[in-house]
């Protein structure tokens, strides 16, 4: 069989089950072949069919995530490693980091902490955008913080970047000039679908109400931030008033900042009031 027909094949098959069918047979194909998604697509009658692609195509085929099967995932400017020990990143958690490019637009951040930080993802695209920031990534899975580490190692950024196993700020002092904080903010009863079936509970669900994390984090901002600094949130579609009203109450400046489909994503906190 062709290549091209093998993607066609294979998109057909993955309607069922994914929105991006075709994308998701082209870099099912790429992994198996071990090229890059480019070079499949320029060189087709080049290339022949190996016979791992229909293990990967079941795999998805079975709901597991491209990430997951890949083990790559793009975030912002990098390209990590993932694995099932920690959340898949996403183009919504990219707000984060564009929250902050704009907040130190004039100036880098020297010091950068990144709460819950999986694969490190906001980290170390926080240590690629400024080249002269240092980190630490904090993290309450040393399976995670393994994952984390292989990928500032893989990235160059291993010598800026400091991973702790920790519950939050629990016991870190401060201050940082930039906070990225991603926490599990679902509610427990929400039934889930897709990809996040596959995903950690523990980065996922956050109690009744989806905001114990935020409830425990907020507090512990104001003696973390530097003067000038800034926290960014991550935050559900609906959670903008309820998580904002957790900020107010420790005396945090806040404005929000949506995604690329239009939904409330990052609250932005900062010391004293200004937001």
């Amino acid at each position: 069989m062709s290549v091209a027909q093998a993607l066609r094949d294979a998109a057909a098959r993955l309607e069922t089950i994914s929105g991006t069918p075709r994308l998701d047979a082209e870099l099912l194909l790429a992994h198996a072949l071990g090229v890059s998604r480019n070079d499949l697509l320029m060189r087709q009658r080049d290339l022949r069919v190996p016979p791992g692609f229909n293990l990967f195509l079941d795999r998805r085929l079975a709901g597991e995530p491209i990430a997951y099967i890949t083990g790559t995932r793009d975030f912002w400017t990098i390209s990590l490693h993932v694995t099932p020990d920690v959340l898949i990143p996403r183009p919504d958690t990219e707000t984060l980091i564009e929250a902050a490019v704009d907040h130190f637009s004039k100036r880098a951040p020297a010091h950068v902490l990144d709460l819950g930080t999986g694969s490190g993802a906001l980290l170390l695209a926080a240590l690629s955008q400024w080249p002269l920031a240092s980190g630490v990534g904090v993290d309450v899975s040393s399976a995670a913080l393994a994952v984390a580490r292989g990928n500032a190692q893989r990235l160059g950024l291993a010598d800026r970047a400091d991973f702790h196993l920790g519950d939050w700020a629990e016991g870190m002092e401060g201050p940082f000039d930039l906070i990225l904080i991603n926490p599990p903010y679902i509610a427990r009863n929400v039934l889930l679908s897709g990809d996040v079936l596959h995903e950690p509970d523990g980065a996922l669900f956050a109690g009744a109400e989806g905001l114990d994390d935020y409830r425990r984090i907020a507090p512990m901002l104001p003696r973390l931030l530097a003067p000038g600094g800034m926290a960014a949130i991550e935050i559900g579609y609906d959670q903008r008033v309820s998580v904002s009203a957790l900020l107010a109450e420790q005396g945090l400046g806040i404005s929000a900042r949506r995604d690329l489909a239009g939904h409330d994503r990052c609250l932005v906190a900062t010391p004293a009031g200004l937001a």
